[in-house]
């Protein structure tokens, strides 16, 4: 029997909670230094991949160079740990699904997981559609409004940042699904009032697409389409997902 005031219990889950919390971050930590010892062997094959949507636009014979001595061999080293740390997201993910889940209700559960699967779905497809068709329109407007007498002579580190926070910025804008599901599943809207709200929202993704991209309209256009259609898509998976009001519509928990 716990007498009153007797914290030793208490201290004892926190206790448990903590290592265990441990462990679990330790498994990750593993595991990205495990993909990436892996990928640094390609590690300039890799950045050669990254360079291409930049090699594509400039002259025949150009390339990037570097203004740091020690960036031709820390810059690919750099993308190869960025890599390892987004192939490493599923496990971090789990890790922490089996951190969390057991202190969920199974309603919560039954939400929760497929929230985090398609939240990790949709930031690699917003990578993905970072550098297969964001990054090369971006670059193409770049390389057309040059002004004459000035040569594209990209440093080799600052590329890779900016591509990574161009897709960064690209995988957390295709979280639009999710940010507005859990905003209905809050409680906070309803789906009725984020369809009624959707000519403000496309002004504000038109906004951040322009703050995202150089603000060529091309490429713009380019980043709020997609963001458009998730917003639409979110919307709609709210009214499936949000418990049903009395009067029968979508709305948020009582």
């Amino acid at each position: 029997m716990v007498e009153p005031g007797d914290t030793s219990s208490t201290s004892g889950g926190w206790m448990s909670h903590l290592v265990e919390l441990r462990t679990r971050l330790m498994t990750v930590t593993i595991v990205v230094i495990v993909i990436f010892a892996v990928l640094a062997f390609f590690s300039d094959r890799l950045y050669s991949l990254l360079a291409e949507p930049m090699l594509a636009v400039l002259p025949p014979g150009s390339q990037l160079v570097a203004i740091d001595p020690l960036t031709p061999f820390s810059t690919p080293l750099r993308l190869a740990l960025y890599l390892a740390i987004i192939a490493a997201a599923p496990v971090l993910l789990y890790q922490a699904w089996a951190f969390i889940a057991p202190g969920l209700y199974q309603r919560e559960k039954r939400v929760a997981a497929p929230l985090l699967v398609s939240s990790m779905l949709l930031f690699y497809a917003g990578c993905a559609f970072a550098y297969f068709v964001l990054l090369p329109a971006m670059f193409k407007f770049l390389a057309i409004t040059r002004p004459e007498g000035v040569a594209m002579m990209p440093d080799i580190a600052r590329y890779l940042d900016f591509v990574a926070i161009i897709a960064l910025a690209s995988g957390f804008s295709f979280e639009v699904p999710i940010a507005t599901i859990i905003l209905v599943l809050l409680g906070w809207v309803t789906p009725k009032q984020l369809a009624d709200a959707r000519g403000y929202a496309i002004i504000a993704i038109f906004v951040i697409a322009m703050i995202i991209t150089p603000g060529d309209g091309v490429s713009m256009i380019m980043m709020a389409i997609p963001m458009c259609v998730l917003y639409e898509a979110g919307i709609l998976a709210a009214r499936i997902i949000a418990p049903k009001s009395r009067d029968g519509s979508a709305g948020a928990p009582r």
